[in-house]
């Protein structure tokens, strides 16, 4: 018997994986009201400006796993207690498959999960109280980067096909002190997941003093506030005081459960580390109303690189 002819160059087959790009899409008219009756031939998604097939449309409540990423510096002291009350507002509206965990931040070196993602509110509840504040200079990029990678890494541990939201609730005044990464690094991280961040930023305190060249903390604080929530297709929020928390946690609740769910494949999966821009545009309604849809700016396809600040112990007070 001869031996069988090894396949040549023509007849090898190289499979190649190329996974969804799954967006989170709000829709919102003129007035900002949320749009929740739209179907799929509604939709229009374009990357770098040429049109895409969508593969996965869904309209219908999306469970989420979400991270409370909670500022616990001195800046937060006299709101951390309206806050934690907040924050219990959002998981009280938890559906049995969300899954929520809950993050405290100070400096670099004391970022850690206080609760990781479960579904049980009593055991949220219980992290959120053990909440205090603490002297350090505010590592909130850190903070962020590590939120967003954690629960990217926890989705990638179920089932693929179990399709859930994934989201990060941040509250802090906005100004960073001492990351270890820088913001640019952080947005392209957040380019290469789809994660949404809610921010409820507390900027008030702030020094609205700039110089001739440079913004003022607190117009700093804001910019970056509201690039991180227009990067992932988030929402920014400015409460001029603590009373305005619970109307926002219910908008928040709200805006993570009435959203589309959009998923394409991308025609260039390398990761070559490039950018590539996306948007997504929906038709005006019957009467020629304006609709806007929002999601992430772009994903980044990138190379691996080190991680370099990690979560702390929990140590408990």
């Amino acid at each position: 018997v001869s031996p069988s002819p090894s396949p040549s160059e023509e007849d090898q087959v190289i499979e190649i994986k190329t996974e969804l790009v799954n967006l989170n899409v709000r829709v919102v008219d003129r007035n900002n009201r949320s749009i929740s009756n739209l179907s799929k031939n509604d939709f229009k998604v374009y990357e770098d400006n040429v049109l895409q097939p969508i593969e996965f449309f869904s309209k219908g409540e999306v469970p989420t796993n979400y991270s409370m990423v909670i500022d616990n510096s001195g800046s937060l002291r006299f709101q951390l207690e309206k806050v934690i009350e907040a924050s219990k507002v959002i998981v009280a509206t938890n559906r049995p498959d969300d899954e929520t965990s809950i993050i405290r931040f100070v400096s670099r070196d004391k970022i850690s999960i206080e609760q990781d993602f479960t579904p049980d509110k009593t055991e949220l509840n219980d992290a959120l109280e053990n909440l205090y504040i603490e002297g350090g200079q505010t590592a909130i990029i850190d903070a962020v980067y590590l939120a967003a990678q954690r629960v990217t890494d926890y989705e990638k541990t179920r089932d693929p096909n179990d399709r859930k939201r994934r989201a990060l609730i941040l509250v802090s005044d906005g100004e960073d002190r001492d990351s270890y990464y820088k913001e640019q690094q952080l947005y392209d991280l957040l380019r290469e997941t789809d994660v949404q961040i809610y921010a409820i930023g507390f900027v008030s305190e702030l020094s609205k003093e700039g110089g001739f060249i440079s913004k003022s903390p607190q117009g700093k604080a804001k910019a970056f506030l509201e690039r991180l929530a227009a990067e992932t297709g988030g929402k920014v929020y400015f409460p001029n005081s603590v009373d305005e928390l619970s109307g926002i946690a219910q908008d928040i609740a709200k805006e993570l459960r009435t959203q589309y769910l959009i998923g394409y494949l991308p025609p260039n999966d390398v990761p070559d580390g490039s950018f590539r821009s996306i948007k997504v545009v929906v038709d005006d309604g019957p009467k020629k109303e304006k609709r806007i849809a929002i999601t992430r700016s772009g994903i980044t396809r990138s190379k691996d690189n080190d991680n370099k600040p990690v979560f702390q112990n929990k140590n408990p007070k």
